[in-house]
């Protein structure tokens, strides 16, 4: 008994014809026919009846379909666990993450899957929050690093690494500058600097706007924090940072909590489920990378 007179069983049984399951499994009708009758005369029964128009299973047919259909499935589970197995030696993920990212959890994490994964080829793309979801849904992407407004995007899987709220960052000089907290309205008077439309500040700070019926006056868009910030310092307008990224112009900027922004803005991990055997591999890592820098920062 073959694997394949098992496979052939059970594609003459669900196509009800020898001529449909040999174009089903790509050989000539007499090939099937030949292996199901061998089949037969090592079970000593025969497994279908031919005497109509349609193949139709005996009853002893009936009963080694069910074994038939088990055996097929247990072989298959037998080539998937070796196929996740050396999915981790060799292959290829792409991770995806957004523009100008300076996360170092994720360096971490890439370096830590590449020592103990070193046949594994690893590409690293950048791109918008909104280009880098759709890829991720798309199955084009393994992994992806994106900010999001409030809540991971439809159809992905993941966790968040950091939530926070939303500031206006200007000069000292600026009229808000010595303000501890501003109000959406009150950035209706001044021209903002964001990050373009698919990034996951702007799309948190969108929603907060249309959820007050705020229409703010953006005039400069760019993708990288490091210009926003660059732009807002040589007073051309309020950016729009999270907190975390206004950080990095300490003494060159004011951070000015915006109050009633209310949808956060989160960078998160993300995945089309369910992971592969090597990208759920690097999931692990990534955790792991994450989780100590969390630590780090707290303590």
């Amino acid at each position: 008994m073959e694997l394949r007179q098992l496979e052939y069983l059970v594609a003459v049984a669900e196509e009800a014809s020898f001529t449909r399951a040999a174009q089903r499994v790509h050989i000539s009708q007499s090939g099937v026919s030949a292996q199901v009758r061998q089949l037969e005369r090592e079970l000593g029964a025969e497994l279908f009846d031919r005497s109509g128009r349609n193949a139709t299973p005996t009853q002893a047919g009936k009963a080694a379909l069910v074994h038939a259909r088990a055996v097929l499935a247990a072989a298959a589970a037998i080539r998937q666990a070796v196929d996740d197995v050396t999915g981790l030696l060799s292959g290829q993920l792409t991770v995806g993450m957004v523009t100008a990212c300076t996360i170092t959890g994720l360096f971490d994490a890439l370096d830590a899957f590449h020592r103990a994964h070193p046949g594994v080829t690893l590409t690293v793309v950048e791109g918008s929050a909104a280009e880098l979801a759709d890829r991720a849904r798309a199955g084009v992407l393994d992994l992806a690093l994106i900010g999001v407004a409030g809540a991971l995007p439809e159809g992905l899987d993941g966790f968040p690494i950091v939530s926070e709220g939303l500031v206006a960052a200007v000069p000292p000089s600026h009229p808000l500058a010595d303000r501890t907290a501003v109000a959406l309205s009150d950035l209706s008077a001044f021209p903002l600097i964001c990050m373009p439309p698919g990034a996951g500040i702007r799309a948190a700070f969108d929603q907060s706007c249309r959820a007050l019926n705020v229409t703010p006056v953006v005039a400069l868009e760019a993708s990288a924090a490091a210009t926003l910030g660059d732009l807002a310092a040589r007073g051309l307008g309020v950016a729009i940072l999270s907190e975390t990224m206004a950080v990095a112009f300490a003494g060159r900027l004011r951070a000015v909590p915006i109050a009633d922004a209310r949808t956060p803005a989160l960078l998160a991990l993300a995945w089309k489920p369910p992971p592969a055997p090597a990208a759920a591999e690097l999931i692990r890592h990534c955790r792991h990378a994450f989780n100590e820098v969390i630590s780090a920062s707290l303590g």
